[in-house]
């Protein structure tokens, strides 16, 4: 199976009150095609800079970054933000949706984005990741007539939509209580298998990572 991201000599340092910390030290990894894999570690450890860097929302001191057998380490924001918006989906631990608007049409905004002279097909799409993911009863609702299972949900049929290779999600139970946080780890395994997608997650809870194919620890900047 190929590798669809791989990392080579990760370094990434942050200032803090003037001392330069040092997050990721030489840090390697490989992500392979369709697998479904855990990112472990105590808070500090730098999950989520490590996350944040495979999503090209951050850049590294040094090292490179291999997408789809592509470097993109020194590439141009733009080209950045092309890779952001057509390959990789985000699920972070809140949300983030918009309030003003129903569930469905949350789920359409990224595509619209990027496709307008395609709205229904778009908004078709989106219905289809809705009934994927459970909702297929909630398209009118609006935030707050969620709960925060739902909401994550929502936000994970929004992370699909431009039909990402990857899925990246940072906490994506870290609100949640266990018997939700069960059922959302559940949906990324179903989408992870039915669909072949591939899958990173950042998560706190070992029980949880168990569901994963792999897990990774990271120790100060060092996967252990």
């Amino acid at each position: 199976m190929n590798n669809i991201m791989e990392l080579k000599n990760i370094n990434k340092f942050y200032s803090e009150t003037g001392n330069k910390l040092h997050i990721l030290r030489n840090l390697n990894l490989e992500i392979k095609e369709g697998e479904f894999l855990s990112i472990l570690g105590r808070s500090g450890s730098g999950k989520s800079t490590l996350l944040n860097i495979m999503g090209l929302l951050d850049k590294v001191d040094s090292g490179e970054i291999w997408i789809d057998k592509k470097n993109v380490s020194s590439l141009s924001e733009d080209e950045r933000n092309k890779i952001k918006n057509n390959f990789l989906g985000f699920v972070f631990q809140f949300h983030y949706l918009l309030n003003e608007f129903t569930a469905l049409e949350n789920v359409m905004i990224p595509a619209l984005l990027h496709k307008f002279n395609n709205k229904r097909e778009i908004e078709n799409e989106a219905k289809r990741l809705l009934e994927i993911v459970g909702l297929g009863d909630r398209l009118n609702h609006k935030p707050n007539q969620l709960s925060g299972g739902e909401k994550q949900r929502v936000a994970i049929a929004r992370a699909m939509i431009n039909k990402p290779a990857v899925i990246l999600a940072d906490e994506p139970t870290g609100n949640l209580d266990e018997e939700t946080s069960e059922i959302i780890f559940s949906l990324f395994k179903k989408l992870n298998k039915e669909f072949n997608q591939t899958v990173i997650v950042v998560t706190h809870s070992k029980d949880l990572s168990l569901i994963t194919d792999r897990q990774v620890y990271l120790k100060k900047g060092v996967i252990e």
